[in-house]
């Protein structure tokens, strides 16, 4: 099930962050997204487990993906995709029509996920990622009204 982010799941997204990240946010900059008027993440839980999170910050009609991460031992069972889509819909349904991310060159997973999502690579952010240090590929996606709720 995917539900917007609420301070119970603030916890586990920072432990999400320390084993899927090489440079983590904190679990107060965690927190402090519920209180970002530009904010919206939402959730994937699982019998009360948080299995997956999307973040991103607003300002309409453009958006920036902040992070996206799956438990290593939920990947490959669409829990990404359903989060990028739910995170897509809602975005747009509030006025959102270009969307924005960076990902690493290296992770060629994440690339074809945001490839099938309709993301075009338009710029490369040299030495943006530390842990290791490695470009980023910025990634945007416009939004049209097939991304919209209904």
């Amino acid at each position: 099930m995917i539900v917007p982010m609420h301070e119970s799941h603030i916890a586990q997204i920072a432990a999400l962050e320390q084993l899927c990240f090489s440079d983590p946010w904190s679990e107060n900059s965690v927190r402090s997204e519920l209180s970002n008027p530009l904010s919206l993440w939402l959730v994937a839980e699982e019998d009360d487990r948080v299995i997956g999170y999307v973040g991103s910050q607003s300002v309409p009609p453009e958006a920036d993906v902040m992070n996206l991460a799956v438990a290593p031992d939920c990947r490959k069972k669409g829990i990404g995709r359903a989060l990028m889509t739910a995170l897509i819909a809602q975005l747009r349904s509030r006025g959102v029509t270009a969307l924005f991310l960076e990902v690493r060159v290296g992770n060629l997973p994440a690339q074809s996920l945001y490839q099938s999502l309709g993301f075009v690579e338009v710029g490369r952010r040299p030495k943006y990622y530390v842990n290791p240090i490695e470009d980023a590929l910025i990634l945007r996606k416009e939004l049209t009204d097939a991304d919209t709720v209904d």
